[in-house]
């Protein structure tokens, strides 16, 4: 009889009293339906720069938390960002499996086609939103997140959802200052 060795890691699992051994692959293949958080996002600007929100419905079990906030001169693409990156810092602990779901190709390209980390090494010269990339490559290393494209106004439920709140938030009186775009804007 000829022994084979894999190269994955094999984990042992005590199972009815019996041990049984199942490759990494197929644990990790479970454990994402069991820990995994969704995050749907959507931002929203009325004029390019104007006033803008963010909408955020978080799901993990049965579990909805929704998050919205507008401010009074932004743009479409920061509120877009900002609405990951506040889907994440909502996240209390650390090394989730997380699907984000957004209509915004300028965020998934970035993160999925790997340009954002280019950019970070060079210093993000001449590259719009600065503060907010380097703030939403902190919190994107303390999880595992996968970006999923959804066709924007196209009858997603939960991507409408967001727009609902995006758009909102933006009309609402209680618009925060995005400082950092303001006295960056003439740059």
């Amino acid at each position: 009889m000829r022994k084979v060795e894999f190269k994955q890691k094999i984990y042992t699992y005590k199972f009815k009293n019996h041990l049984r051994r199942f490759p990494k692959k197929i644990i990790k293949f479970a454990r994402i339906n069991v820990f995994m958080i969704k995050i749907y996002t959507d931002g929203s600007s009325k004029g390019n720069p104007g006033p803008g929100g963010y909408g955020v419905v978080m799901l993990y079990k049965d579990k909805e938390r929704i998050i919205s906030q507008g401010y009074r001169k932004t743009t479409n693409n920061r509120m877009e960002l900002l609405a990951v990156i506040t889907g994440l810092e909502a996240i209390k602990t650390e090394g989730w499996d997380v699907t984000i779901y957004s209509d915004s190709k300028y965020v998934i390209d970035a993160v999925e086609k790997k340009w954002v980390f280019g950019w970070a090494k060079k210093g993000f010269v001449k590259k719009k939103n600065k503060d907010l990339w380097t703030r939403f490559l902190k919190i994107y290393a303390k999880h595992n997140v996968k970006f999923i494209w959804v066709k924007g106004h196209s009858n997603n439920y939960y991507n409408e959802r967001c727009d609902k709140l995006a758009v909102e938030a933006a009309e609402s009186d209680n618009l925060l200052i995005d400082t950092y775009y303001e006295s960056n804007e003439s740059v």
